[in-house]
Formats: C-alpha cells, structure tokens, sequence
C-alpha cells in the first residue's frame, strides 16, 4: 500500500504545518524524550479506539487553528480507513530538528509517524510519511509475522550472515536466504544411497505458506533433476513468490514438478499448502530455497533478513528468530 492519502487538503496543511510553524532545531542527541513517548502512547490509543475527538483536544491551540476540529476528525477517519489500527510502533530518531520519528506498522501499511510535543503534552506537529529505512529505502527485515514455511523438523544446511554459515551472502538478493533440508540421526538426507529423488527425505514434503499473502508467481512444469545434476537455465525451479500486506516478497525454489497448487493473483492464508519440495531448477538434491526480497525483480532486488515467529530450536522456544546454518528447526505446536 503507497501514498496513503497523500493528495488530501487536510494532510498537505499537516505538512505544512510541519514545515513551517516550527524552526528547524538539529538537537543531537537521538534518545526518545519522555514527552514524546507519553503523548505518542496516547495518541495510538486514541487512534486504535476511534477516539479522533481525543486527538484533536491534545493539539495546541496553533494546531487547532490550522487543522480544525471537523477536517482533522475527517482526516484520522480516512487514515484509520485506509491503513487499519496501529499493530507496532518503533522510536527510529528525531527527524526537522523536533519532530520524534516513528517506524510505525499498521495493519495495512508501514509508514513513518512524526510527532512534534511541547511541555505541556500538546501535539504542535504532525505528518505521516512512506517509511524508509535508515532513510535509504532498504528494508533491513520481515515486519510480517511468519512461521516456518514447512511441516515438521527440518534442518537449516545454509543460512547466517557470514559465508561460512551461508553461501548466498555474496549474492544481492539472496544474501539472507535459506536453503532447507531434512537430516536423519546420522546427518544423511537421504535413506539409502541417494541417487532417487524419492530417496531423499525432504522430496515430496509439503510447503506451506508462512503468513497471509497474495500469489504473485507461480511456476510448475520445470521437471526435477536427478540428484547431483543442475539445471542453471531456470535457476529458482518450480518456484512461488508471495507478496505480503507490507510489501514484502517471499521467495520458494525447487518445487516439484506439477506439485504447485496455488496460481497467481490467488490469495492464500497462512499454513496453507503451496506445493511439495522438489529438485528443481539450481538444485542437485531436494530442498527448499527460502528468501525474503524487497521488490520481486530478482536482479533490481535486495535481500531481507527473515525473522520466524514461536519457533523451535535446537529443543529451544525461540520467538522472532533468525535461524543460522546446522540448527534444526520446527514451528511450535498448536493447540
């Protein structure tokens, strides 16, 4: 979601408010002040309880002057419509010299909220804005919750930030992705002697969605290798991409042939099952190749580091982790 309500009357006199009813201060010290996070504290209450009027009554009286009551309540209603509630909300720094900075994640959207207070706890600035991290436009990680994207206990053979932990690090796109497999007690991931796919333990295991998304790609007739083989003319393989609510694009490689079961433009729920692991594609023996990127453009696209939500690791509860290479990994068991 971009651009949220940037052309309204009411959002161009908050800007300008911002812009020119306060003298630009470049204070340097870049800790949350205990006024701006009071004010913005109550200010998402009120936000996610449709409280507009409450909003209105915290603006000083210049705020009020330039915002009146009837445009700002219409505004806060139109933002509240279009982005949803407030789910988190993250100090970043200080931003026009006093306006405090907020990465601030709604339901439908990421954007930057900035709040100017003054000692009294009044509002006496406010914009929103498209958010940018480290005001670079890269995304360092996930802001959607996910789970893992498989059934059952599965091994990470690649994954970290460092080559030794994870060989996809020099490339641009990939450099925090995964490639899954399945382990036995013996450290083998096949049965017998592995020259079959079907040999393979992770061949054929179902893959799952890892949160809510919408299926921007799916590919299903490219046939699967033998093990040991590649086929580097269609690297990812049977694949799916997902785009998330924030934007986001998951990345699924190696599908086995014909086992895609979603088609683009289809919109999936979280857990639900995407395809089977193959050994499609760049591949010489079944796993799945798991990436988070900014844009699906492979080659414009920059990687995000994945964090999973109440995972098991190592026989350990872990919550919005990043799992690292030689760890095995399960999602937490539901009631």
């Amino acid at each position: 979601m971009e651009n949220l309500l940037w052309n309204k009357s009411s959002m161009k006199k908050i800007i300008l408010l911002a812009l020119l009813l306060f003298t630009v201060n470049r204070a340097s010290a870049q800790a949350e002040k205990s006024a701006d996070k009071k004010v913005s504290e109550i200010f998402e209450q009120k936000f996610n309880s449709d409280h507009f009027n409450g909003i209105f009554d915290m603006f000083s009286a210049e705020m009020k002057n330039i915002l009146p009551q009837k445009e700002a309540i219409n505004f806060f209603a139109e933002l509240k419509e279009g982005a949803g509630k407030i789910i988190n909300r993250e100090f970043k720094n200080y931003v026009r010299g006093t306006f405090a900075s907020y990465k601030t994640t709604f339901e439908k959207g990421i954007f930057s909220l900035n709040i100017s207070t003054n000692k009294q706890l009044e509002i006496t600035g406010f914009y929103i804005e498209a958010f940018l991290e480290n005001n670079v436009g890269e995304i360092k990680r996930n802001s959607t919750k996910l789970i893992l994207p498989f059934k059952g206990r599965w091994n990470v053979g690649w994954g970290g930030d460092t080559v030794d932990l994870n060989y996809h690090v020099q490339y641009k796109a990939q450099k925090n992705a995964f490639d899954l497999l399945i382990r036995d007690n013996q450290g083998k991931t096949y049965k017998t002697n592995g020259r079959t796919n079907q040999d393979y333990y992770a061949f054929g295991k179902e893959i799952i969605a890892p949160c809510d998304a919408e299926v921007v790609l799916a590919v299903d007739g490219i046939e699967d290798n033998k093990p040991g083989e590649l086929n580097p003319l269609y690297i990812p393989g049977n694949s799916v991409i997902l785009k998330t609510q924030n934007g986001e694009y998951l990345i699924f490689s190696h599908f086995k042939q014909h086992s895609v079961n979603v088609k683009e433009g289809q919109m999936v729920k979280k857990g639900e099952v995407l395809g089977l692991c193959g050994n499609s594609g760049n591949s010489s023996e079944p796993h799945l190749h798991f990436h988070i990127q900014n844009v699906k453009d492979r080659n414009k696209a920059t990687g995000i580091k994945s964090y999973f939500s109440n995972i098991i690791v190592d026989g350990e509860l872990r919550n919005d982790y990043s799992p690292i290479k030689g760890e095995i990994i399960e999602n937490e068991p539901q009631d």
